[in-house]
């Protein structure tokens, strides 16, 4: 008995070990791109509205086979919403910003992309190659409001330079900074959340097309 014991226990703590526990205020995904991998911790205390939609949307596998389609050198990557053909992927309906939690957009820092309105992300996302205060939350006021940070880059940041470099024209509906050749983002995978917790927290169905989330720009929104 004591032997079954203890192995029931072992399994168990491999169990915990591999999927993470419950509620895990700082769950880690990886994301495989044809660069190669970059690997995120996620702030579920400061931004958990939006690091549960970013887990639907992993748990979905709605960003496989996506692309990064705007590689800006010293700004941002960009990506979460096109396809490897360029066409848009569909969304749940947005949420609502959590801009103002206190985290910056820094260099590694992971934020969602929306339009002007502030309460407007969906799916879309980029990542900072460079610190972008311009893109901080300052004021609830237009053109203050910034962008919602929900996590960082713990490892891969020679792969985020890697696709920074990459050389970027017209492509398809753009007209600049496209990777000319496509850095294609094969799957994203949790690595410390059990992410089946979050069917009570994704949004209620999908959304159909909605236009694109306008990029952010180099000055405040």
């Amino acid at each position: 008995m004591k032997t079954l014991i203890a192995g029931a226990t072992c399994l168990l703590f491999s169990a915990w070990l591999y999927a993470g526990p419950l509620n895990d205020p700082y769950p880690v995904v990886r994301i495989q791109t044809s660069l190669g991998d970059i690997v995120l911790q996620l702030n579920r205390e400061k931004a958990p509205k939006t690091v549960a939609n970013f887990l639907t949307y992993v748990r979905e596998g709605a960003y496989d086979g996506t692309v990064f389609h705007r590689v800006s050198k010293d700004f941002i990557i960009q990506g979460g919403v096109y396809d490897s053909s360029y066409r848009l992927r569909p969304a749940h309906a947005p949420i609502e910003t959590e801009a103002m939690n206190g985290l910056k957009n820094k260099r590694g820092a992971i934020a969602m992309t929306r339009d002007y309105e502030p309460n407007t992300a969906t799916s879309q996302f980029f990542i900072n190659l460079a610190d972008n205060m311009t893109l901080d939350h300052h004021a609830p006021e237009p053109g203050y409001w910034g962008y919602t940070v929900f996590g960082k880059v713990i490892q891969g940041m020679d792969v985020l330079d890697r696709i920074a470099n990459t050389p970027t024209g017209a492509v398809a509906v753009f007209e600049k900074e496209a990777p000319l050749a496509p850095v294609i983002i094969g799957k994203i995978n949790t690595e410390s959340t059990a992410v089946a917790e979050l069917d009570a927290d994704k949004p209620s169905s999908v959304s159909p097309l909605r236009a694109v989330s306008k990029p952010p720009s180099k000055t405040r929104k």
